[in-house]
């Protein structure tokens, strides 16, 4: 026999359904909570003060002074020249400094018995401008994550959500993290096979335009798209007069754009498939293209978990690394541990796991993302077996003329079970690196002006 529902059962049920829609995990937190951004926390989130045993400093304001006779676009000298490791890890001790580990970082160690990492003193360098922060002071009480957490609302100029509280608020902080507004830099990628042999996959001038950052810019004038981005490619020769264009917007009301000029084709055409799982022209096959610069467009078919915050080393300050020559860094198997420097920082863990009814060859992945900068430094991934596969990193340049930490550049990943790895976006041996300069024009990053470049 049918009965009605009750009134009470009716209201009973719209209880239990309520939290889920409208948790606080999807609203902006309360002026009492944004207050903390003036006082224990730093502008941009993080914990101001030191930790229980000193070995992260308090921030102090990061470093934003550029060294004297620095010009705009040089390769960025070593901040700390005369400094020496405190410790090194590697097979042998690792079991000691296992809980500072991430898993990615042990399998090397075991795989590779060279491997090793050299942990240096912590610098808490990372700083923007000021309009930043206070963007990211507004933010705090405004931004909304909307379209089931891939997007974001009612946010502008600055960390979205500066007081996390779930995994996709976090992600939307790395999307969205402060790297400099315009910026054109040549890079050159590089692959390296699991016999040891190195070779260029790409090189040419990768530009972007983060208007979301645009300092003459507001929340009322946005247009909705955060990021635009085009790498042209100029070498090597087979591949001269590739370009790959992306427009990344704040959320689903506006498509993604994704557009490829290929040269055998002599035109312009859509690329949809330029995300997930599809492996990456750009490193030759080797990574994924949602693995680049760390994550790259959706990020649907996982459900993230915010795990919390721990202490683990992570790659920072490398600009010792990305001056050094190439065959200096990109040694066989692993890039050279004596150019690569560590250090002991916070971040946030969060777990994507495959969402139910979806399709990925990388189910699992756990992500570590700085909470200075809001950039993720390092994450792993396991195959359908459960088996660890991946392992991904950033080495981070620190920009004290922008000033920025920047993780969009030097990054790259290895393949555990090939023995391949590759660094991307490197500009060792060019005479600029990630040089700011005047705004872009938006018309540089239509498809239209693409297929006008093209010359082959």
């Amino acid at each position: 026999m049918h009965h009605k529902p009750t009134l009470l059962a009716t209201l009973v049920a719209g209880l239990l359904v309520a939290p889920l829609a409208t948790s606080s995990a999807w609203a902006a937190v309360s002026a009492d909570e944004a207050a903390k951004l003036k006082t224990t926390l730093t502008p941009l989130g993080a914990e101001r003060g030191a930790n229980a045993d000193g070995s992260i400093p308090a921030w102090t304001g990061g470093i934003t002074k550029a060294p004297a006779g620095y010009k705009s676009g040089d390769p960025r000298p070593d901040l700390f020249p005369g400094e020496k490791p405190l410790l090194s890890i590697n097979a042998k001790n690792m079991d000691q400094h296992a809980a500072k580990l991430t898993d990615g970082v042990k399998a090397l160690m075991k795989k590779y018995p060279d491997f090793r990492i050299d942990v240096y003193p912590t610098h808490r360098s990372a700083a923007a401008p000021q309009w930043v922060y206070d963007n990211t002071f507004k933010n705090a009480t405004r931004a909304k994550l909307v379209d089931g957490g891939q997007g974001t609302e009612a946010a502008y100029g600055g960390t979205p959500f500066p007081i996390p509280k779930d995994g996709y608020e976090v992600f939307q902080n790395h999307r969205l993290a402060w790297v400099g507004s315009y910026v054109q830099t040549p890079v050159r990628v590089w692959v390296v096979t699991g016999d040891g042999k190195r070779a260029m996959a790409s090189g040419g001038m990768q530009s972007f335009r983060k208007q979301y950052y645009d300092p003459e810019g507001s929340i009322e004038k946005f247009d909705g798209y955060a990021g635009l981005g085009k790498f042209a490619v100029s070498e090597p020769g087979s591949k001269s007069g590739e370009a790959i264009l992306a427009h990344d917007a704040l959320n689903a009301s506006q498509p993604r754009g994704l557009w490829q000029y290929l040269v055998g084709q002599r035109r312009v055409r859509k690329a949809p498939s330029v995300a997930y799982d599809t492996p990456d022209s750009v490193t030759s096959g080797i990574g994924l293209f949602d693995e680049a610069f760390m994550l790259f467009g959706p990020i649907d078919k996982h459900e993230l978990k915010l795990v919390g915050k721990k202490e683990i080393y992570i790659p920072y300050n490398n600009n010792k690394a990305a001056s050094a020559p190439v065959a200096d860094l990109v040694t066989p198997n692993t890039l050279n541990p004596a150019q690569v420097r560590w250090e002991l920082h916070r971040v946030w863990e969060v777990e994507a796991t495959l969402a139910a009814g979806k399709r990925h060859v990388v189910p699992k992945r756990k992500y570590y993302i700085d909470e200075d900068s809001w950039q993720i430094m390092l994450f792993d991934g396991w195959d359908a077996k459960g088996d660890l596969w991946r392992t991904n990193y950033t080495l981070t340049l620190m920009a004290p003329d922008i000033p920025a930490i920047i993780g969009n550049m030097m990054w790259g990943g290895y393949d555990l079970q090939t023995g391949a790895y590759y660094l991307n976006m490197a500009s060792n041996e060019l005479k600029t690196q990630y040089k700011p300069v005047a705004p872009i024009p938006r018309s540089f990053f239509s498809p239209e002006e693409l297929a006008n470049e093209g010359t082959r």
